[in-house]
């Protein structure tokens, strides 16, 4: 069976698409293959990554064009299975439903909700666009989509109120990227924030809040919009941070393996208080325990395996508190590194999520 994955915005080293999905269907026999805008066709673990060139600019002209030139390219496959990644390529399901293939629609994120936080809609109109946009979407699933896989329970529970076969595929760590922590005693008494810096995602109130600590903050990721970065650097706190930029995995991994505290105090909207973030679950994996928004879904799994502390992200001193806590703790910070990581490995990681993956395309197939 040939299995054909399509994006029209994610890159080809896309850590869910091809290092978690695309690998795995390669490990139990599908012949995969990867279609993805402007990268160089190859070959990589065993998955075959072909490039399409797209000189598109823009977001609706990559809606226009780029969609309409992987999609092209994904029919010259003729797989069995399409299975894509992106909202705006819904628009060619019918299309890739009449070559007879089985067609699976990738959600990563709860669309309608995350448009209400769009900055470049009005907001005079995003709950319109979102109740649109929700109409939409479950209106080309029912019609054209042989099955959803969702990134997480909210979106699953969504799609199964449609009608349309809905699996859970959460996006948690690969357990084997990860090694075991090494000793406690070696971390630095410093802390982290992985992933895209919003302002949305705490990163005022991560600079704010460290003139109260005696710590460094190590931030990784790209500043969204990029004028953020000067706000922040205007804000008292800013001389403690330590820039890393975008990074790869490895550095990733080792920026973890040197901290004591993740930080991931997301603000309280409506995209982001039933997602499961994966640098969360990165922190865990890595030993080390974190300081999050206290959302009802986040509080639940936190709680229950003991690995961190929960906040409200919107006040700076009540953050400052948690880190302190923790980074004075030292017996206490250990046991919720410990716990987080005895968690990935018995029930948050990509291992269990492969499986449900597979299953799903078995079904369909069979």
């Amino acid at each position: 069976m040939k299995v054909c994955h399509i994006t029209s915005v994610h890159k080809a080293h896309d850590v869910r698409i091809f290092e978690k999905e695309c690998v795995s269907l390669v490990k139990v026999g599908f012949e995969t293959c990867f279609v993805v805008p402007n990268t160089e066709t190859t070959v990589v673990s065993g998955v075959q990554v072909i490039g399409v060139p797209c000189n598109s600019k823009g977001r609706f002209s990559r809606m226009l064009n780029t969609t309409k030139a992987v999609v092209a390219e994904a029919l010259n496959q003729k797989a069995d299975v399409y299975h894509f990644h992106d909202p705006e390529l819904l628009l060619y399901a019918k299309k890739l439903k009449k070559s007879g293939a089985k067609v699976i629609y990738d959600a990563h994120e709860d669309l309608p909700r995350q448009v209400l936080d769009k900055p470049y809609i009005p907001k005079l109109i995003r709950g319109v666009v979102s109740r649109l946009v929700e109409f939409v979407e479950n209106t080309m699933i029912k019609r054209h989509v042989s099955a959803v896989v969702a990134a997480t329970p909210y979106i699953q529970k969504r799609f199964d109120s449609v009608g349309v076969k809905t699996e859970n595929v959460n996006n948690y760590p690969i357990l084997s990227s990860f090694e075991k922590p090494g000793n406690w005693e070696v971390r630095q008494q410093e802390i982290c924030y992985i992933g895209g810096v919003f302002k949305t995602r705490g990163a005022i109130e991560m600079i704010k809040m460290l003139p109260l600590v005696n710590t460094k903050l190590h931030i990784a990721g790209n500043y969204s919009p990029v004028m953020l970065r000067d706000e922040m650097t205007a804000i008292k706190g800013w001389e403690k941070v330590v820039e890393h930029g975008f990074v790869n995995r490895e550095s990733i991994k080792n920026i973890l393996s040197t901290c004591k505290v993740g930080l991931v105090i997301l603000h309280p909207t409506e995209s982001y208080i039933h997602s499961l973030p994966i640098k969360m679950f990165e922190y865990m994996a890595a030993g080390i325990p974190v300081v999050a928004s206290n959302f009802p879904l986040w509080q639940s799994i936190i709680n229950k395996y003991k690995c961190g502390v929960c906040i409200n992200p919107l006040d700076e001193k009540e953050v400052a508190n948690a880190v302190k806590s923790l980074l004075n703790d030292d017996v206490k910070s250990k046991e919720l590194g410990e716990n987080g990581r005895k968690a990935i490995e018995q029930v948050f990681n990509w291992e269990v999520e492969a499986s449900k993956l597979v299953k799903l395309y078995h079904s369909l197939l069979s």
